[in-house]
Formats: structure tokens, sequence, C-alpha cells
């Protein structure tokens, strides 16, 4: 994430306008008493291979009917629902920072007077919101109010909209309610509790974790398989229990919870990131799985499966690995370990990512999906499904020129051992003593 300081605040505005010129789009930020500044995220910077007017005329034109749709489908449906009485509500999302910074997302959508957004809804209804868009928003972090300014769409890479700049009492969601916005405050390392107001509703506050950015070891989940049953490589399995069943019923990867513990045990400062290509819909019930089963808290990093403009709906792996960039330059003195499983592209897009950024991965840990899976069949599929041929050699490198054997471990990639084990308890037993040895 790219910051420009600057000291004069009418002088940071004319610089997020020249900025929001280039397809990235600046977004300018400000936080109670630090002036207006400008920093642009990599999340709308789209590649060329990604760029819509780089797409042959056939997918221009189908990308084009379904961001109409959807777009047309939001004006529809939220003005149905304003005439039943329901009115702008917030849900927001658990959010992360540094030393230096912290990045907040909250959506606003429309619901009834009784509407609650911590109540546990199941799959299909979370899917169905309705956007609330262009609402203002009054933000604080920990009682303290946050100065904010709206610089236009993030969803369509446009230049700040004059008609919707705001002053210090409020900023102001997006065309698909979404609000996604970093404040320049320096806060202690922990858990913070931001408060989310919009007018008519009472303050609904979500937690934000504040992460030093001298800690050195960090962890990166997936949650579907990874650390919670969804059964996403059979797609009607995974549509039942995505959008039919109940938040409650849905179970813990056997023993992964007593792995993540006993890697909080030994390093207490390790964040735990947990990285997702479910949909921002369900991240009330995805923070209250992790909540009931006793992982370790942490930032939820989702997808949003809003058509872009530009970018279209991005992919698993474009998911994943445009949180892992950012997550390398918010903390480029820290190593992560990544965890995942086999059902789809984990292992390929985890490669992608030791080989995109040398010497920030310490291990790899992947959970086998199929039962009785050997360490054989791993190697097989490491090389025959995902591309990604294991060294042999179980020596990996842990920085500064040292090196630790990784026992257990189905061989190496880059220098970064990948593990394989069918359930938590395995990966713990084979893992937990890598990580001491490493760290």
């Amino acid at each position: 994430m790219a910051k420009l300081d600057d000291n004069n605040a009418a002088k940071g505005g004319e610089q997020a306008k020249q900025e929001c010129d280039s397809p990235a789009v600046a977004r300018r930020i400000s936080s109670t008493p630090i002036q207006v500044r400008v920093t642009a995220t990599l999340f709308d910077a789209p590649s060329d291979e990604e760029r819509i007017d780089k797409k042959p005329p056939l997918i221009r034109l189908v990308r084009k009917l379904v961001t109409s749709s959807v777009g047309f489908w939001m004006r529809v449906s939220g003005k149905i629902m304003r005439r039943l009485g329901w009115f702008p509500s917030v849900e927001p999302y658990i959010g992360y920072g540094t030393d230096n910074y912290a990045r907040l997302i909250c959506r606003t959508v429309l619901a009834p007077k009784a509407g609650h957004h911590s109540v546990l809804k199941r799959g299909i209804y979370a899917m169905l919101v309705v956007p609330a868009v262009r609402i203002r928003v009054s933000l604080s972090i920990d009682g303290v109010p946050v100065e904010s300014a709206q610089v236009g769409d993030s969803s369509v890479y446009d230049k700040p909209d004059a008609s919707f700049n705001s002053g210090a009492e409020y900023c102001v969601s997006d065309c698909s309610g979404y609000l996604d916005l970093i404040t320049e405050r320096s806060l202690n390392v922990g858990e913070h509790k931001v408060s989310y107001k919009v007018d008519n509703r009472e303050p609904v506050d979500a937690s934000m974790f504040v992460i030093s950015e001298k800690s050195t070891l960090g962890i990166i989940s997936d949650v579907d398989d990874t650390i919670m049953v969804t059964q996403a490589p059979s797609p009607l399995r995974a549509a039942y229990n995505l959008l039919i069943m109940n938040p409650e019923h849905r179970h813990a990867v056997k023993g992964m919870n007593h792995f993540f513990n006993k890697i909080r045990d030994f390093v207490p400062n390790a964040p735990f990131f947990y990285l997702s290509t479910s949909p921002w819909n369900v991240e009330a019930s995805i923070r209250h799985f992790i909540l009931r089963e006793g992982f370790p808290s942490g930032p939820l990093l989702l997808r949003d499966l809003d058509p872009r403009p530009k970018t279209f709906v991005p992919t698993g792996p474009q998911h994943k690995l445009e949180f892992a960039q950012q997550l390398m330059d918010d903390f480029p003195g820290m190593r992560f370990v990544l965890i995942g499983d086999d059902g789809q592209k984990d292992p390929a897009t985890y490669a992608s990512i030791i080989k995109k950024f040398p010497n920030r991965v310490l291990a790899v840990g992947i959970r086998q999906l199929k039962v009785n899976s050997t360490m054989t069949d791993f190697r097989r599929a490491m090389s025959k499904d995902f591309g990604v041929t294991l060294a042999s050699s179980r020596i990996a490198s842990v920085g500064d020129g040292n090196f630790v054997n990784a026992k257990g471990a189905a061989g190496t990639f880059e220098g970064v051992p990948f593990f394989a084990a069918p359930d938590g308890e395995s990966l713990k037993d084979i893992m937990i003593p890598f990580i001491m040895d490493a760290v």
C-alpha cells in the first residue's frame, strides 16, 4: 500500500484528484488530528490482461450486460424495499491495521426497523441483501471520531465526485454500498472497537486488530474446508452448506483449532488472517463460527462478488494473490505460514505466492480432503493437478542463511516445506516442531 505524505490538506486533495486520473483509484485518507493524505490500494489496479478494454468484443458485451443487470437489480430492489419501510443499516466487517494506519470496511444495506447486523442468517438470505447506496456513515475508533473523506466509487475507478464529498462528520458509501477506507492514526497493538453510525439507527460495533509491523510471523489461513467443513469440491454440497444450512450447524475441521492455538501459544504475537473466497455477505456467519469454535481471533479477508466494471469478478486465486500481496506490503518484516486444502487451487496459489515473494513464506500446510490419502498421493497430486514439483529435500530455508530440517514434510518448493495431513491434529504434530525450530 503506497503512501504519499502531504502536510497541506488542500494540496493533498488536489493530489488525490490527479491520482484518480489513473486506473488505480487514489483514496484520500484522514483521521483526527491527521490532515488529508493520499494512498492507493492494489485492489483497484487491474493488470493489462484483466482490463475490460483489453477483452474481445463478445466478452466486453457479456460483462457489460452482467454489470448493467446487477445495477438495475440494486436500483429496483432498493426502491421496493424503501416502499416497504426498510431503511439504511450498517453491516460492519472486521478490519486490521498496522502501527501507523488502519483499514476499515463496512457495507450499508437496507433492513427493516427491527433488523440487526449481528443476527445470523442462512446464506441464501445473506446473499440477497439489498445495498443502500450513497449513505452517510459516521465512524469512531475507541470512541474517538474519525475524520473521513469520500473519493468517489472505488468499484468504477472514477474521479472524486464533489457532490458526495464529506466533512469531518461522516463519509459516504459507494454505488454498491461499500465503504472501504484507510485512516492514519497511531494505535496501540491489539484489538480495538470501531463504531459505525447511520441516521435513524443505533451505532453498531466491530473489532479491528492492530498488528505490530515488528511481528516476525503471521498465519494466513483459508476458511472453506481448511478450518470449516463446506465440501467445496462438490458444487451441490457446497451450495447447500453455504446457502441453506443453518450456520449454527457448521462443523470445524477436526483438530484445526487446537493446531492454531498451539501456534498462538508458542508465538503469542503472531496474527491470524482468515482469507476466503466466500463473499462478504456471509462474513457474520464465518465470524461467529471462528468465535464459537475457539479459533484465534483475526481479520477476515473475503471476496466482493459484485462485478467490477474494469476487472469483473475476481477469481479465487486472484483474490488470494491480491490480499497476500497486500499483507506482504503491509508487514515487510513478517514471514508467513500459509494454511489451505487440496480441494481446489490452494497449493498452486501458494506456490505462486512463494515465487512472487521470495523468503517471505516460512511453510505451507495443506489439509488433504480425500480419506486415507498418503504423502505419496500428495506429491503426485502436486505435480499432476497443480503443476508444482516438490523437491525431495526436506532442508528448508528459514532466513538469514539458516536452514532447518523439515521432518515430516512432503518436500520443498523454492526452499519452502509443504506439509500435508488429513486433519488439524496431524498437521499440528508435523508442523509445530518445524515452526518451533524455525522461529
